[in-house]
């Protein structure tokens, strides 16, 4: 029994912001929803990378389907650092991803961040994937119930996302059993924060037509106000039958040979009539920021290694004709080298000026981390140049960091960033409020089972003061 995917996908910028960071693409055997996050500047970039860089996984057979998501996320995370490295301005910018890939009768899935994933089948309507946020981690603990977490002020505090780290972003990964018939949905939290999950579960449930089901799922988000961009993705597993290949697309026109050498050094607009070629070949859905990109020709490419993986990837499955002329060793290559000098020589400009531009602009940025023991608020952010650190201690609080729950010590280890000095402080606030609700209850008259004030641990006693 041969399976696919029948779908359909809705993304809206809503009502307060001013530009959609959220990034979507479903297929036939691929879905994958982005919700990108680091201001005005990097989320749709981190979004729509992350998505396009995906979208190749979209085919009937998957060589090693288990590890297939998981690879290529990875690899899309070190995209988004080469992104960062090549411009400071996006230092910070991040994106969550939830995405699942139909193999066979396996739904393999990978998911890292606070976007979701819901499943309908044989009546039971539930939560596949876990929010990786500080207030879920709340609640795993016992600490608060899930009920407050859904008015918690931090709720939508990442612990876990993919994009600005030189670390391997961990991720969830799972396989599931596909039966024809069950109805998944994928959403940003634009959507889960603005529409009751009961609501969201009526519509799933009583909307035959996808199209309508997303389309109202937006529809009731923009009627509650919409704070966030929202993007929805729907789609549900079927027996393989007679499917129009024009359903969700229409066939772009093949690049010319030329236009493929040309994506394979890296050019931004070639790459993108590439990508626009290679999905149309295919039944399929691009909303959010990486169908602007698409549409527009800014596809985010940065260095030539990021434009030669992505177009040796998209072009795999390609004739050997094709895989002539992206040949490195093209006999056209020697006319070009001439080329080189100038081109280092600018190259070499160009970083020197957007190396005292980084430097100057790293200096308005803070961020909360330690210093001996203590929590500290610095000015600048959490990386070194060489031998130059491009950060500077500007106050260190009387929270110690041993008198921080295990959680809270990790956040601040690995450093919080803050939008301005106001924001470090009031993270050092509630850092304190934590530190204090860490430390023993004292109640008067009893000594049964509250430690008596002198028995207190010394940084209790230093912050309860």
């Amino acid at each position: 029994m041969a399976l696919k995917l029948k779908f359909a996908a809705k993304s809206d910028v809503g009502r307060i912001r001013k530009k959609n960071d959220d990034s979507a693409y479903v297929g036939a055997h691929l879905a994958v929803l982005a919700d990108g996050m680091g201001g005005h500047v990097g989320g749709d970039v981190a979004s729509a990378s992350t998505v396009l860089d995906l979208v190749h996984l979209d085919r009937e057979v998957t060589p090693d389907p288990q590890n297939a998501l998981p690879d290529e996320i990875q690899a899309a995370n070190l995209v988004l650092n080469e992104l960062v490295s090549a411009n400071p301005k996006l230092s910070g910018m991040g994106t969550t991803v939830t995405s699942l890939l139909l193999s066979g009768s396996t739904l393999h899935m990978a998911h890292i961040g606070d976007s979701r994933a819901y499943r309908l089948k044989n009546g039971v309507f539930e939560q596949i994937s876990k929010d990786h946020t500080f207030v879920q981690r709340l609640v795993d603990e016992g600490r608060i119930s899930k009920k407050e977490a859904e008015v918690h002020p931090h709720k939508n505090v990442l612990l876990r996302v993919l994009g600005d780290s030189d670390a391997s972003p961990e991720l969830d990964v799972q396989q599931l059993e596909a039966s024809p018939g069950e109805r998944w949905m994928l959403c940003s939290d634009g959507l889960t924060d603005a529409v009751p999950v009961p609501v969201i579960e009526q519509i799933i449930r009583d909307t035959e037509d996808m199209d309508q089901a997303v389309n109202d799922l937006v529809a009731v988000t923009l009627q509650n106000g919409a704070p966030d961009n929202v993007t929805v993705v729907m789609f549900e597993v079927v027996e393989v039958g007679p499917l129009a290949e024009s359903e969700h697309s229409e066939a772009e026109p093949a690049p010319d040979t030329g236009q493929l050498t040309i994506a394979a050094e890296g050019d931004v607009e070639a790459s993108a009539s590439l990508l626009r070629h290679e999905i149309s070949q295919r039944p399929h859905l691009l909303v959010g920021a990486a169908q602007l990109a698409t549409q527009t020709g800014q596809i985010p490419v940065v260095t030539q290694h990021t434009g030669e993986r992505r177009a040796a990837v998209l072009l795999t499955h390609r004739s050997s004709e094709v895989s002539e002329v992206l040949d490195p060793i093209d006999q056209s290559m020697p006319r070009r080298r001439w080329l080189m000098p100038i081109l280092l020589t600018l190259a070499t400009l160009l970083v020197v000026i957007f190396g005292a531009w980084g430097y100057m602009w790293t200096q308005t940025q803070y961020f909360v981390g330690t210093v001996d023991g203590k929590v500290a608020i610095y000015q600048g952010v959490p990386q070194e140049l060489g031998p130059i650190s491009l950060s500077e201690i500007d106050t260190v609080s009387s929270v110690p960091l041993e008198a921080l729950p295990e959680y809270s010590r990790q956040r601040v280890e690995s450093t919080i960033s803050a939008s301005s000095r106001e924001h470090a402080q009031a993270i050092i606030q509630e850092l304190l409020v934590t530190a204090k609700q860490n430390c023993p209850v004292q109640v008067p008259g009893s000594t049964k089972s509250n430690k008596p004030q002198a028995q207190l641990p010394a940084y209790c006693q230093e912050i309860m003061q």
